[in-house]
């Protein structure tokens, strides 16, 4: 139901969806799946979710985003079609450590070349959520992503881009902002 509010139809894929433990990510999924936010625990051990919507399906994976469940992350990689990297805009204690896990995935070579990656920046409704010009910055993207409106414009008239396509879009899963363009964004990008 949620996703054709978007217009989102006719696309297939899987996701993996991961970021640093309390970024939102269970959240997310929920709120996409069940309309519901229910109660936030930890994510302790991979979780499936499957959509279908008018025509939309998708499997999304949450597989957590403590230290000892990074690892795991890779082991999906080869057989995702995007993913999504969430992270906490109002915990700048951890944005470092957000860096380097996104460094990371940006140079894991198992993922597919034309996967898109999707940045979220949720928690946007709190005080303290830095702005996207400082997320950008922290994350070290303001110069690798493709552009919201001209990456849609490429995608729609079939340009190829030369590096992944990966944009960052900030959200509120508590208050159901932002991520509608942001899954508009990513399902323009998937093959």
């Amino acid at each position: 139901y949620f996703l054709e509010l978007f217009g989102l139809k006719n696309k297939n894929g899987t996701f993996l969806v991961i970021g640093l433990d309390n970024a939102g990510k269970t959240t997310l999924l929920r709120r996409l799946k069940e309309g519901t936010m229910g109660t936030p625990v930890p994510t302790w051990y991979s979780s499936k979710y499957e959509f279908s919507f008018g025509g939309i399906y998708f499997t999304a994976f949450d597989v957590g985003g403590h230290e000892q469940v990074r690892k795991v992350w890779r082991t999906y990689f080869p057989a995702v079609d995007a993913i999504i990297f969430i992270v906490d805009a109002s915990d700048h204690q951890r944005f470092s450590e957000a860096r380097a896990e996104l460094d990371s995935l940006l140079s894991d070579i198992s993922i597919p070349a034309d996967a898109p990656l999707l940045l979220l920046g949720n928690k946007i409704d709190r005080p303290t959520a830095a702005s996207e010009e400082d997320l950008r910055r922290w994350l070290g993207v303001q110069h690798r992503t493709t552009g919201k409106q001209l990456a849609q414009a490429g995608a729609a008239a079939g340009i190829e881009f030369q590096s992944r396509p990966m944009e960052l879009f900030m959200c509120s899963v508590l208050q159901q902002q932002g991520y509608g363009e942001a899954f508009r964004w990513l399902t323009s990008h998937m093959r």
